[in-house]
């Protein structure tokens, strides 16, 4: 538990992080928790010999509950599964299938009502192309992510009446949209809801709902995102025309591709089908015959790589190399790319782009796609830093809040929820993060992202009564609220964050797969990550660890990155030690780091001048629990080590840490001397020599025992004992 003099340190004393001035540790690395799968020997063995690959693959395996020969082979090769038919687990989906049928044959107008984001944006997108094909009179619409915010309203229910429109699809929307749906049904229209967010108590009176959140959670279209949806209803629907109309030739493949797109930019779980089709379409994208998607491959840069790929021979796995994008493509490229336009600019865009059958037109729509993403990376930094700044100027104490909300004005409502993210990676702790209505002071409009220990939904739901409209899953969501409400809404989470979140949770959680020695890590070792793709949430690469690593280089690059060379083991003499070349993202503030260090890292690529070598990509650093080192690692020797056997130090001293002032002296206790250092509140932290446990507190009776041996409070006692040097 904390104690008082922590608590009272970090409101008077101004450190930053929030933590009080005896406490430093973390500007040196990232406050972040690990978790270390165990290791299981016999198991791993048993399938990195079955199947020919790594140990440390055949762990990661195991991680993800894949521990036997039966569930790896499925893993692996996912095109064995035996999958039920869409119809048997979708209740609704002939009453879809029906009413589709029926609008086209009369030549009814069919009006999609789409998201902004880029699983909606693909949603749409996919729906067009497969409707126009079968010949139905289709048009779109997509509410005003700035002015109407998210999800089917009555303007365009509204709308779609006047144009004559019969039937309404909704792709990524509309499970939580009463009255509109209401509205809709009441003037006649008929409405078939597609949707993949969470189900709320009373469903809308839709003629259809298609919903994996309805169906069994054993399904393996459980997790399927708003894309997902929307793929088996078109795949259903084709297949439907062509048996009897032959009209669907060239379509799925097609299909497939924009169910990729949407997938992974959307960060659903690479589990079951989307597994299983997702492989699939990784392998189609580099050769599509859609334009839209040849010119924003080419304009992201993306390069189609060999892939190893897993078919069955007799009972045997074989392994063969084929053409094929990763995941890493999509997440870190094309879907951030489709993503910006639906944030801060019109997703009409990328319906153009992902529907259009001219070359020309879907390379200018890309580089305007490309242009926008652009602006995006520039305002989610202003804003991220904002953010940042004012969290330590307010010098909240998060810890007692346990979470964190930030509302200012002047912020783009379209990339809040991407700060919102990267505010959890730095805090540790669930985010809401809200801006004032362009023409509505008096309402805030927020994004909220969580930690695995606590539902955002769940927490929105909490305060209900405190929201005008708020909707979202358990890792994000989105909010609105009258300004008048926000200190209330404020504690509200934080009361709501008390019965969930212990404080060991708020910290960033690290999870590692395997321990690796840096003579492990190779091409052939990265080539078998490939067996392990599509990564993505629920399946995340590989994250592995290694101990007591020297830091031999370090440098900034861009702004905000450290580029690193590191050697595993002391160097001794002319003996040649193991090492890598690593990357650590977004980590300049902890610059420079400690030269020797745990380090947890996944493996990347890195091309240069048309040289390949593997690369480490730093997720997660701490400092080596039981390594002595000298002084720049910040790892403690023996806390009497400091006294250096000088009894003739003088008495007292005074002297400035961390831009705070201290006074220091050394006192004798029977034959034991002690060092006492006080801060300008009458805090004292006393250490007597040769022991590792010190007492802190403003006297002896309420003070709390602490391990001195930690950093923050080694290097303050190092800065006393140079004080009283300085003064002899």
């Amino acid at each position: 538990m904390e104690n008082k003099f922590h608590s009272q340190a970090r409101q008077h004393f101004g450190c930053r992080r929030h933590e009080t001035c005896f406490d430093d540790s973390r500007k040196k690395l990232p406050n972040q928790r690990w978790l270390i799968y165990p290791e299981e020997p016999e198991k791993t063995k048993q399938l990195a010999k079955t199947f020919n690959i790594s140990p440390l693959i055949a762990q990661t395996l195991i991680n993800r509950n894949l521990s036997t020969i039966e569930k790896a082979q499925a893993f692996l090769d996912p095109e064995s599964m035996t999958l039920p038919l869409p119809l048997e687990e979708f209740p609704d989906l002939t009453i879809s299938l029906n009413l589709l049928e029926a609008t086209i044959s009369q030549k009814q107008k069919i009006a999609i009502c789409g998201d902004y984001d880029a699983d909606g944006m693909t949603s749409t997108a996919l729906l067009l192309r497969t409707l126009q094909h079968l010949g139905a009179k289709v048009d779109y619409a997509i509410p005003s992510r700035m002015q109407e915010g998210y999800g089917i309203n009555q303007r365009i229910v509204e709308e779609f009446y006047q144009e004559g429109v019969s039937l309404i699809l909704t792709v990524d929307n509309g499970i939580a949209a009463h009255a509109p749906i209401r509205r809709a049904r009441e003037l006649g229209i008929n409405v078939i809801i597609t949707d993949h967010h969470d189900i709320p108590t009373n469903l809308p009176p839709a003629n259809a709902i298609l919903n994996p959140k309805l169906i069994s959670e054993t399904s393996p279209y459980r997790d399927v995102a708003g894309v997902g949806v929307a793929y088996i209803l078109a795949l259903s629907l084709a297949q439907r025309f062509s048996a009897k109309k032959g009209k669907t030739q060239g379509l799925t493949k097609s299909l497939l591709e924009l169910f990729t797109l949407g997938t992974i930019a959307d960060l659903v779980p690479l589990t079951g089908v989307n597994r299983r089709w997702v492989k699939r379409g990784l392998q189609l994208l580099p050769h599509s015959q859609l334009k839209g998607v040849q010119a924003l491959i080419q304009v992201a840069g993306c390069r189609a790589r060999e892939q190893e790929n897993l078919q069955h021979v007799g009972d045997r796995l074989k392994t063969n190399r084929q053409k094929s994008l990763k995941p890493d493509d999509i997440g870190f490229r094309l879907g951030p790319i489709i993503n910006a336009v639906g944030r801060i600019g019109s997703p009409q865009i990328v319906i153009e782009l992902l529907t259009t059958n001219d070359m020309g037109i879907a390379l200018e729509r890309a580089m305007q796609c490309k242009e926008i993403n652009q602006k995006r990376q520039q305002l989610c930094e202003e804003i991220e830093q904002e953010a940042i700044a004012w969290c330590e100027s307010n010098q909240i104490i998060l810890q007692q809040k346990r979470v964190l909300v930030v509302v200012q004005s002047g912020w783009h409502h379209g990339v809040i929820g991407i700060v919102a993210s990267r505010l959890v990676e730095r805090y540790g702790m669930p985010v809401f993060i809200g801006t004032y209505e362009e023409d509505k002071h008096n309402i805030i409009r927020g994004s909220a992202r969580g930690i695995p220990e606590f539902n955002v939904f769940e927490a929105l739901q909490f305060c209900d009564d405190l929201l005008e409209k708020y909707g979202g899953h358990q890792a994000a969501g989105g909010f609105s609220l009258s300004a008048q409400n926000l200190d209330k809404f404020s504690s509200r989470l934080s009361e709501f964050a008390h019965q969930c979140l212990e404080i060991k949770h708020l910290k960033p959680l690290v999870n590692i797969d395997a321990q690796a020695d840096f003579q492990d890590i190779n091409f052939d070792l990265y080539r078998q990550i490939d067996l392990l793709h599509p990564c993505g949430m629920e399946n995340k690469p590989p994250v592995f660890w290694t101990r007591n690593v020297r830091v031999s280089e370090q440098r900034i690059v861009g702004k905000r990155h450290i580029k690193l060379t590191l050697i595993q083991g002391e160097i001794m003499g002319a003996i040649e030690h193991p090492y890598a070349k690593a990357i650590a993202w977004r980590y300049a503030s902890y610059f420079p780091f400690p030269t020797v260090l745990d380090i947890a890292y996944k493996l990347r690529e890195n091309n240069w001048n048309g040289k390949s070598s593997i690369e480490l990509e730093l997720v997660g650093l701490r400092l080596p629990l039981n390594h002595h080192a000298d002084m720049n690692t910040y790892v403690m020797p023996n806390i009497g080590s400091v006294y250096n056997d000088q009894p003739a130090l003088p008495k007292k001293a005074e002297f400035y840490y961390n831009g705070c002032p201290y006074t220091c002296s050394i006192s004798q206790l029977e034959d034991v001397q002690e060092l006492r250092i006080r801060n300008y509140r009458g805090e004292v932290l006393a250490i007597q020599k040769g022991q590792k446990i010190g007492l802190l507190g403003k006297t002896r009776n309420d003070a709390k025992q602490v391990n001195v041996c930690e950093a923050h409070f080694f290097n303050l006692i190092k800065a006393a004992m140079d004080a009283l040097k300085l003064t002899e």
